[in-house]
């Protein structure tokens, strides 16, 4: 019934629990979810969880925040998107909110490394999974130029864990990505993003947990996992005047039109 498109099941607070979690995934009705890959060394544990479990699935990627790992280069990540239950590029995308004393211009690193994952995702033909953070001009501008323009070559994906401003995701939206929503919409101080969750087309709509962070009230402040993607259902529901069920089976829907070859 509901699926979680971005957890982090491979993170050590998660895979300790994890057949746990597993059963209250059954219990609340979630029945997929992708793992996401945020450094190489990470991608085998990413991995093996979408090559042991069949309602799981895997990306490939180096998150932008992450420094200190090892580089991503094209064949890195063309030939780890090729193997079985790899569906999607990413996280990947650019993350300026802890510049510290560094200057925008110091992170060219950042976006050499996203457009390295874009190219990765046009050859694989897969989809990007989008990480923006108080860099979304850039963002924009770096898909633009990279082709990524929902256009023939493009890879398209989603911007995940939405909390930018309705202009940004008209603009994502533009380019044919989807907007994905996290618990963050379910908090008091988030109208703004509730407000850009009511425009955003139905068949542009995925719901994820970006656990074990962000639990949704009214379990925030607690560790999160895939099992408690429903309360975003329930509360993108509400915004919207539909039943949990109709965005239950739409932002499934939309999962499976997203990433190719997740139907269980």
């Amino acid at each position: 019934m509901f699926t979680d498109s971005h957890c982090h099941l491979s993170f050590p607070e998660l895979t300790q629990q994890l057949a746990t979690i597993r059963l209250a995934m059954v219990k609340a009705q979630v029945t997929r979810a992708l793992c996401i890959c945020t450094t190489l060394e990470e991608f085998p544990a990413v991995h093996s969880l979408a090559t042991q479990y069949d309602n799981f699935w895997a990306t490939v990627g180096v998150h932008p925040d992450n420094e200190g790992v090892r580089e991503p280069n094209l064949d890195d990540l063309v030939s780890r998107g090729k193997l079985p239950r790899v569906v999607a590029v990413g996280e990947t995308g650019l993350d300026y909110y802890r510049l510290g004393e560094r200057t925008v211009a110091e992170m060219a690193w950042q976006r050499d490394r996203f457009r390295t994952h874009i190219r990765a995702a046009q050859i694989l033909g897969k989809p990007l999974v989008i990480h923006t953070r108080s860099a979304s001009d850039d963002t924009l501008s770096i898909l633009r130029e990279e082709g990524e323009d929902g256009g023939s070559g493009s890879a398209g994906g989603v911007f995940h864990c939405f909390t930018e401003s309705a202009a940004v995701a008209r603009a994502a939206l533009d380019l044919g990505f989807f907007i994905s929503f996290s618990g963050i919409l379910t908090f008091k101080t988030a109208q703004e993003l509730r407000d850009v969750a009511s425009f955003v087309p139905l068949d542009r709509l995925l719901i994820e947990t970006d656990s074990p962070y962000l639990a949704p009230v009214p379990h925030r402040g607690k560790t999160n996992n895939p099992s408690l993607v429903p309360f975003v259902a329930a509360h993108l529901a509400a915004l919207r005047g539909l039943t949990v069920e109709a965005i239950a089976a739409q932002t499934s829907h939309n999962f499976e039109q997203l990433f190719k070859g997740v139907v269980v």
